[in-house]
């Protein structure tokens, strides 16, 4: 059953796409064969965009992807939902800003529920993004869902992360720094225009001295309007040469280490349930529980 799929992906057949990451998300029989026999991709990059609610990501990655179609470039956006604890659909489904998009022959955008993954992310988004790749886009963007520190998990994902902040956050400016100032290629201030925007860039750019910031490289500040179209292109160039940089060779063993350790652990764990756990978790007394000794049944 995969085979055809797998054809049909490699021809560009943007249906063959969608059936297969269902076909994955689903784990229907076959898939992991189907996986085993992705072919390697060293051509795709992968966009992570991260940062609070309310940020803008939405608008923003709108109209980067008119700026990546102006290079003639091949855009795929994965846009990772906030999911309902109970039933783990997408609660927003897919994004009503990017509707222009959905009919063009060089955009696919598909959108995932997160699905209680503690990182943003969906369960399946390693294998996802590696289906994207056999199907030959030039980008892939990652929007994740905005969740804070543990949103971190997008820096083992992603070739370059854009963090999205707007000048409000300068109150939360210092709880960031901890977790998700750190991932950062690129910073974003989005929502440009409102007051205090300026002194917001000048404070972040102290923060992200060499005195005080882990970084390594350059971290670049692009001032953007998003729902004005102010500043994206300044932003897609910014992606392409952080793309460019040297460090890059380093950081790619760092990714492919991160992908292999996520691929391992899910296995491991793919005999345990929560549905499982709280059967098993409904059996015990709850004023006696030792959840360590608990836990210890399911991995002894």
């Amino acid at each position: 059953m995969w085979r055809p799929l797998l054809e049909q992906l490699q021809a560009g057949d943007t249906k063959a796409l969608a059936k297969t990451i269902s076909f994955i998300e689903n784990e229907q029989n076959g898939y992991e064969e189907l996986m085993s026999h992705l072919p390697a991709n060293r051509h795709t990059k992968i966009i992570g965009v991260t940062g609070p609610p309310g940020a803008g990501k939405s608008t923003l990655v709108d109209g980067l992807i008119g700026e990546l179609l102006k290079k003639e470039k091949k855009v795929a956006v994965l846009c990772v939902d906030p999911s309902s604890p109970f039933n783990m659909g997408a609660v927003l489904g897919d994004r009503i800003r990017m509707n222009q998009w959905y009919i063009h022959p060089n955009v696919f955008i598909r959108s995932l529920a997160s699905r209680g993954a503690m990182g943003g992310l969906h369960p399946k988004i390693i294998e996802i993004t590696e289906l994207v790749k056999a199907a030959s886009y030039d980008y892939i963007i990652l929007e994740t869902v905005g969740v804070g520190q543990s949103e971190i998990e997008i820096a083992g994902m992603a070739d370059a992360t854009i963090v999205v902040v707007v000048p409000e956050s300068g109150d939360e400016i210092q709880t960031m720094k901890a977790g998700v100032m750190e991932i950062a290629d690129v910073f974003v201030v989005n929502k440009s225009d409102r007051a205090g925007a300026d002194a917001f860039v000048k404070n972040l750019r102290q923060m992200l001295a060499p005195t005080f910031s882990t970084h390594k490289g350059e971290v670049r500040i692009i001032k953007t309007i998003a729902n004005e179209n102010k500043g994206l292109g300044e932003l897609s160039d910014a992606i392409e040469k952080h793309l460019q940089d040297d460090h890059q060779f380093d950081r790619r063993y760092w990714l492919l280490t991160e992908r292999v350790w996520s691929i391992i652990q899910k296995e491991r764990m793919k005999n345990i349930s929560k549905e499982q756990l709280m059967q098993s978790l409904k059996q015990a007394d709850p004023l006696t529980l030792n959840l360590y000794q608990f836990a210890r049944q399911f991995y002894s």
